[in-house]
């Protein structure tokens, strides 16, 4: 997509940077990537919505990471940057908003459940052009847009990384592998310190205790695999649960409810 003209906008691009001075409040992008594809840390001026019509992400900060499953979707506030990496093949449909168009956006980073309304308002939109009639059906979307957005319901689905560097090495070997059962003395060795300073580190960095964060960890995982179509005891049991039964009664302690009704 060029600058020269606003006909060029209706060639609607693939880049993220020729959506940042689109003179509307929302601009949507299309985009689609293979199982495996990264996308190194980033930011951007405006608000974003990274939504997946298929497939899971998985986008992380500086401080925290996220699991975004089908038919949810991150909201990013402009200028913080992140990274994201593509769990299967995903269909990315991508908002870009004017931190301005409404006075009730999310201000911090949180997944959204994306109803079947929002849904809907978010695919048509990418059926307008790119400089679509603000007085228009195009208008009236982004509107619509904007305001369902502000309703939609917030859902926990953050990991909360530290920032000490001993701690950070147990995290990602955990983060690689989230079916290691050691423990805190174990990890000693790993993560250079010994396993009551790890304790206090992940209580004083990540508001957390180290089996809370594991868990944490292991449910996001396990989303991953249910999308992927695994059975739920195979996925109980690769994240260390004796049984079915008790992950799903775990999970929906934490979540409100079942993994599979998550994942969906």
């Amino acid at each position: 997509m060029s600058n020269g003209g606003p006909d060029d906008f209706d060639l609607r691009s693939t880049d993220p940077a020729d959506y940042q001075a689109v003179p509307r409040d929302v601009a949507a992008m299309a985009k689609s990537f293979s199982a495996g594809d990264t996308i190194a840390p980033h930011a951007h001026e405006r608000d974003q919505v990274l939504y997946a019509i298929e497939g899971v992400m998985r986008v992380a900060t500086a401080r925290e990471a996220w699991i975004v499953p089908p038919h949810r979707a991150l909201y990013v506030p402009a200028g913080l940057e992140h990274g994201v990496a593509l769990r299967g093949n995903v269909e990315m449909r991508t908002l870009y908003i004017r931190p301005e168009a409404h006075p009730r956006l999310p201000e911090t980073p949180v997944v959204l459940d994306i109803s079947p309304l929002l849904r809907a308002l978010i695919l048509a939109l990418l059926d307008e052009p790119v400089l679509y009639d603000e007085d228009g059906r195009g208008g009236w979307l982004a509107s619509l847009i904007l305001d369902e957005m502000t309703r939609a319901r917030q859902l926990q689905l953050v990991i909360p990384m530290p920032r000490d560097d001993r701690l950070k090495r147990l995290c990602k070997e955990l983060l690689d592998d989230p079916s290691r059962g050691e423990t805190l003395d174990q990890w000693a060795d790993v993560a250079g310190a010994s396993a009551r300073t790890l304790s206090r580190l992940f209580a004083n960095e990540v508001g957390l205790t180290f089996a809370q964060w594991r868990q944490r960890v292991r449910f996001h995982n396990a989303m991953e695999a249910i999308v992927r179509g695994e059975p739920i005891g195979r996925v109980a049991h690769a994240n260390g649960y004796e049984s079915a039964s008790a992950f799903t009664a775990a999970f929906r302690k934490s979540f409100g409810v079942t993994p599979a009704k998550l994942a969906k």
